[in-house]
């Protein structure tokens, strides 16, 4: 039985010997710290054998073993020592491998590639788990580069159709403005009443870039107030009644009860009127646009307006809400009564003003038409 002494000194042999050799180790892996990992775990494996060799060694020398018992332990140790570093090599291949295959999903994530990072039987957790979030990412800026190509793809559109929209009433203003110059208008007066109708064009469709530019670059400001949604309605169905009498429509008075919100009252009435432009302009003759408030079983209330033009195709309905999107002719506003059909900015401008007061636009095709529903967060009146 060993005193407590001897137990103690071998003890300080055992951990001088380990300190000894656990330093060289790290001076050899500070000096191969560029090295793979591989020759790394094989430093360390080779050091902890080290270390319980010499301290064997180093306790055989104070007595503590004899001469057949050190052979002994040597005989285990270097079985030890061969298994261990054998099964460090291993583990070193298997942890390049993955290295390598993380390595292969940086730079295809790089190059913009979808990663399909679908977990190998040989693939650790944390490894498994890095590839994981690696093709998560990758879809995500795959998602983003989608996006961001759509958007650039609609910007160009919207510039273009910008730039047609804008050229028309310039050549008109210049070709009335010749003529008169000219004094080949045989009726002055008409001439000028049609350069004041191109003018309020134009100044229609600035605005309308310019609440967009507002919108987009989220610098509106509103001036917040409890209104009625259904004051809201019924001014502008009074505003645009005698636009749809002229295209023979019916404009019905709003339905619903009054209906409280919180909200900036010349915005929303700009999301009233542009949705029931919208209609108007896209209903043929003798159709029949209603205008309905509800309130929503989550205390939100609803404002509908609902046409007859036809409807919209099922794969449009997603991008209808995007700036400067036109569908097909039959849904191209014309100018009616000195208003700007704008360049499909109406639907846009619609959805940031929601958005921006925390609702919410969708529209739902309906037998004959479609239908907008505008959700606003409602307002109970103190």
């Amino acid at each position: 039985m060993l005193s407590l002494v001897d137990l103690a000194t071998i003890v300080a042999i055992a951990l001088a010997c380990a300190l000894a050799v656990g330093g060289l180790g790290l001076v050899v892996l500070r000096l191969a710290r560029g090295a793979s990992m591989r020759l790394q775990l094989f430093v360390v494996v080779v050091s902890a054998i080290l270390s319980v060799t010499l301290g064997m060694i180093a306790a055989s020398g104070a007595m503590y073993i004899s001469g057949h018992d050190l052979v002994v332990m040597f005989s285990v140790t270097a079985a030890s020592a061969l298994v261990s570093i054998g099964m460090a090599l291993v583990l070193g291949r298997a942890f390049t491998r993955n290295s390598n295959r993380l390595r292969m999903l940086a730079r295809a994530l790089g190059d913009g590639e979808r990663l399909d990072a679908q977990p190998r039987r040989t693939d650790t957790t944390e490894f498994a788990g890095l590839a994981a979030e690696l093709a998560a990412t990758s879809e995500r800026l795959a998602q983003a580069r989608d996006e961001v190509a759509a958007m650039d793809a609609s910007r160009r559109q919207l510039v273009a159709w910008i730039s047609h929209d804008l050229r028309t009433p310039l050549a008109g203003l210049r070709a009335m403005a010749e003529a008169l110059e000219d004094d080949l208008a045989a009726d002055p007066q008409r001439f000028h009443r049609q350069m004041r109708s191109q003018v309020d064009h134009l100044s229609a469709m600035v605005d309308d870039l310019f609440e967009l530019s507002k919108i987009t670059s989220g610098t509106l400001v509103l001036d917040l107030e409890p209104l009625s949604l259904y004051d809201l309605a019924s001014d502008a169905v009074a505003e645009l009644g005698t636009l749809a009498r002229s295209r023979d429509l019916t404009l019905l008075a709003p339905e619903g009860g009054d209906l409280m919100v919180v909200g900036d009252h010349r915005e929303l009435a700009r999301v009233v009127g542009n949705l029931l432009m919208n209609a108007i302009q896209h209903s043929p003759s003798g159709g029949v646009i209603s205008v309905v408030t509800s309130a929503a079983s989550d205390g939100d209330v609803v404002l509908s307006v609902q046409d007859s033009g036809g409807g919209i195709p099922e794969e449009d309905l997603a991008r209808i809400f995007e700036p400067g999107w036109r569908a097909t002719s039959a849904r191209t506003p014309e100018q009616e009564w000195g208003r700007s059909p704008g360049a499909g900015l109406g639907l846009a401008i619609v959805r940031g003003i929601v958005e921006a007061h925390g609702g919410s636009v969708a529209v739902a095709p309906v037998e004959g038409g479609c239908r907008f529903d505008v959700r606003l967060p409602g307002h109970e009146p103190a």
